[in-house]
């Protein structure tokens, strides 16, 4: 039960800046634990917004209260997942030789700056359009989920606290998160389910193809690119 709640801190304080659970150790037999609860982080994190959200609607202009409420999803990720999509964007615009050595680099690129300020703007308007806001902790959640199986099911390259998460990750917490996700969104949208299952599918068979596996970055990559397509599928009203 220990390794467990430790697990759940460690998951809060890797994917939000959130001032609870404040863990930065990755001790060994947590990590998989972390990243079992990452739908469940995903989950809170957007039932936060929504929560934000519901008590200024009566106060603060719609459009507006939307783009604050996209502003706090950045800054509550502290971008982390915005920092991986920018680093895998850079590694896309070199030969793939040398792609993990651009994308450990600290400093963005030209073009990940340029492609990532292209994304902000895509998926601030569709903030600024979307009203079904009861939807956004599960497209979080669902987003995260495609991390978690990203993490099991696809080869790992490179090192760090990914590695480590991919090695201790097992089976069994695997089907605790499947479990928690699908009966809770599945409930609410099969649609949006596969549509997220086909979204990792593509990203994951694309960066195997290029390089042979994942990274740390492409997981944050995952997340970013299945948020912005499950908000769009909201708003056109695919579902």
């Amino acid at each position: 039960m220990k390794k467990i709640l430790k697990g759940f801190a460690l998951s809060v304080s890797m994917l939000t800046t959130l001032p609870f659970f404040k863990m930065h150790d990755f001790f060994k037999g947590i990590n998989g634990y972390a990243v079992m609860f990452f739908p469940l982080v995903g989950l809170i994190l957007g039932f936060t917004l929504f929560g934000i959200h519901s008590l200024l609607e009566p106060f603060v202009a719609s459009t507006h209260l939307n783009i604050i409420i996209f502003a706090l999803l950045v800054l509550f990720t502290g971008a982390l997942h915005l920092d991986g999509f920018a680093d895998t964007i850079d590694g896309l615009y070199v030969k793939k030789e040398k792609a993990l050595e651009v994308m450990s680099d600290p400093h963005i690129g030209a073009m990940g700056m340029i492609i990532t300020a292209v994304f902000l703007i895509l998926k601030a308007s569709t903030f600024m359009l979307l009203e079904s806001f009861y939807l956004l902790p599960f497209i979080l959640l669902l987003s995260r989920f495609n991390a978690v199986l990203a993490i099991y099911f696809f080869p790992y390259i490179g090192g760090g606290m990914a590695k480590l998460a991919k090695d201790e990750f097992s089976k069994t917490q695997l089907i605790f998160a499947a479990l928690f996700t699908i009966l809770l969104a599945i409930l609410l949208s099969w649609k949006l389910v596969l549509i997220s299952l086909l979204t990792l599918v593509i990203v994951s068979k694309f960066f195997v193809k290029r390089y042979g596996g994942l990274s740390g970055d492409i997981y944050g990559f995952t997340i970013e690119v299945s948020e912005l397509i499950l908000l769009n599928i909201v708003v056109f009203g695919l579902i």
